[in-house]
């Protein structure tokens, strides 16, 4: 059991179980501990080299000097981690730096850290065994600070230097800074403990594996208040210059030189462990050029909307109205600038089913924006994807099961609860509920469980009394009928903050952060951001909110964005998603709604975010298309010629 143990401002730390002694190290590791242990915990363990500014500074002149790299010069770091090379090199000139980690929070850190500095590097999370670049791409790949050698067997760093011998360019060069596992077999430290910080210590044990090519490590930290954070194994292969040489030769590098041994000075110099004593290789890609990729052929996309023919309850006169058609127009327009597309539309939908026959055969991918539902009915947006998942039609956007869960407010909250993302305390009224005998803290916001696009949430959806709370509840089954479900929440003062994310697991882009804008707002109107500022032009909400980019503690920020990754995959979101939260007086942020498959206008939340982060309308609509295409169509897989 472990409980929660609230500390500053946008950061938790748990208290945990520790096992005691063990007598096999071993039994207890399991066989994908990386993708557990770089965290947050990882830079307090490892804070006295990964966090040394003067350490990073002294790699980097070595690693630059080594290399030889110059103006202009791509570089891939593989388990970037948080970023410290590549955010030392970026000060040494003007080069195309990118990074890759496997652990999502070390490479959100490493985001938020390069915006705040106004660096541009490229950080993705991604695994090194399958890289998410084309051939030939990058003039370097360094692969620093020990990252190599955490598999169970050593074929799976072997697909690591195939990659990299994959993407790097004809005559580039690895760089790579590996335990020397001859000196850490013989001179490993069994057990030690040392101080981190005033209230941290961390208690290790070592132990070589019954193959003895690997050394198995176990941290206890403990904090002195709390107890123990935290007891965790990890391992890695214990490298030999000659079998590092030998793998690196099979694989196709020439050249291979190895430059001396690095040794840390460490401010803290206690325990080192896999620090302690690193060689240092680097190796050439002797290669011809890949093959050069037919000239693509344009692909045709058939982009399906709401039916502008029919009813739509969602708008203000339940008609598609001037404000729709030029923001369709728009699209049409954004559309027409990527030349690699051809596009066509389809919105009547009497016909759909047999007009998506017709083109079938000729329709490369649909572009799925038909967010009104089939026949402009919210219910029916899940049908959309249905049917052309019948047809065989790759499209953008989620599956109908992760529409139909995302509709379902109340849902959402248990799912998110059950992975340990924090919702906003609240309840479900059924038609057979008495309001009366409910124990309500006020102030309070009712809502339709089921709906879309703020649809029957306004201003007067806000309680702060029993009396106003029986009227919202009573306007909304009026509206929706009395037989529905409504979620009533507790009414969050915080600021209220949207996350955006394009693409799709291991090669994502997080947008920017937004926040409402309340500062406008006439007193007495409660801050929400409904139906009201969506859609009613002469509303006070519409005129005066506005989306501006969140100002949010780097934790805060990381805190969010990690909570909307963990709801993307647990959802199975695809290509594109936002994520609404608010925050309690106390800064907390809780989860409001998942929005899969958002909405796509140019004013929209996801194009505002897009706007902030320096990405047009058009590259917006052109980043989805890409993410679907990707997803359907890899592009690491086996080029032709």
């Amino acid at each position: 059991m472990k409980t929660k143990v609230p500390l500053k401002k946008g950061t938790t730390e748990r208290a945990g179980k520790t096992m005691g002694p063990v007598k096999n190290l071993e039994y207890h590791l399991h066989p994908e501990w990386w993708k557990r242990i770089f965290n947050a915990t990882y830079l307090k363990t490892d804070a006295d080299v990964v966090e040394d500014e003067n350490i990073t500074r002294s790699e980097i002149n070595l690693f630059h000097e080594l290399l030889d790299i110059r103006e202009g010069n791509s570089l891939l770091d593989l388990a970037c981690g948080q970023g410290r090379h590549l955010l030392e090199l970026s000060q040494r000139g003007n080069y195309q730096l990118f990074g890759l980690d496997r652990s999502r929070y070390l490479t959100q850190r490493a985001k938020s850290i390069a915006r705040k500095k106004g660096v541009a590097i490229n950080f993705k999370e991604g695994d090194a065994r399958k890289l998410p670049y084309a051939n030939d791409s990058f003039d370097f790949v360094t692969i620093l600070g020990n990252s190599f050698g955490y598999f169970e067997t050593a074929e799976d760093d072997v697909k690591i230097l195939r990659e990299v011998f994959r993407v790097l360019k004809p005559g580039g060069r690895l760089l790579m800074d590996v335990a020397d596992g001859s000196f850490l077999r013989e001179n490993y430290t069994p057990r030690s403990w040392e101080w981190i910080d005033k209230k941290h210590f961390v208690c290790r044990e070592r132990s070589l594996a019954t193959d003895n090519e690997r050394l198995i490590s176990r941290e206890v930290v403990t904090n002195t208040e709390k107890g123990v954070i935290v007891d965790q194994f990890y391992a890695e292969r214990l490298y030999t210059r000659e079998i590092l040489a030998d793998l690196t030769g099979k694989v196709g590098f020439k050249d291979l030189a190895f430059h001396g041994n690095l040794e840390v000075a460490s401010l803290r110099n206690q325990d080192l462990g896999m620090m302690a004593n690193r060689f240092i290789l680097t190796a050439t890609a002797k290669k011809e050029w890949s093959p050069k990729r037919k000239k693509k052929d344009i692909k045709n996309v058939v982009v399906l909307m709401g039916d502008p023919g029919l009813k739509d309850v969602i708008k203000p006169y339940a008609v598609f109205d001037t404000d729709d058609f030029e923001t369709i127009e728009k699209l049409k327009v954004g559309l027409s600038k990527l030349g690699n597309y051809k596009f066509s539309y389809l919105n009547n939908h009497s016909s759909l089913i047999a007009d998506l026959q017709k083109i079938r055969d000729k329709t490369d991918l649909v572009f799925n924006l038909c967010d009104e539902g089939f026949g402009n009915d919210a219910k029916k947006e899940l049908h959309i994807p249905a049917l052309l998942e019948m047809m065989h039609l790759p499209y953008t956007g989620s599956n109908p099961q992760t529409l139909a869960y995302c509709y379902d407010k109340s849902l959402i909250r248990g799912i998110a609860t059950e992975i340990g993302v924090p919702v906003a305390n609240a309840f479900v009224i059924t038609a057979e509920d008495n309001l009366f005998e409910l124990n309500i803290p006020f102030p309070v916001i009712a809502k339709p469980n089921f709906g879309d696009s703020s649809f029957g949430i306004t201003q007067k959806n806000v309680a702060n009394t029993i009396e106003e709370l029986a009227d919202a509840i009573l306007r909304i089954r009026e509206q929706f009928g009395y037989d529905k479900p409504i979620l009533v929440e507790e009414f969050l003062t915080g600021a209220e903050v949207s996350v955006g994310i394009i693409g799709n697991p291991d090669n994502y882009t997080v947008l920017p952060i937004i926040e409402e804008d309340y500062s406008e707002l006439p007193e007495g109107l409660p801050k929400i951001c409904g139906y009201e500022a969506k859609w009613l032009t002469d509303s006070p909400y519409m005129q005066t909110l506005r989306s501006i980019r969140a100002s949010l503690p780097v934790a805060l920020e990381q805190e969010l964005i990690n909570h909307s990754l963990k709801l993307f995959q647990r959802l199975d979101c695809k290509d594109y998603c936002r994520f609404d939260w608010r925050l309690n007086s106390q800064d907390e942020p809780k989860m409001l709604e998942v929005n899969p498959n958002p909405g796509w206008c140019w004013d929209g939340h996801l194009a505002k975010m897009s706007s902030i982060g320096g990405m047009d309308y058009t590259q917006m609509l052109e980043a989805i298309l890409n993410a679907a295409d990707t997803r359907y169509h890899p592009i690491n897989e086996p080029q032709l010629s």
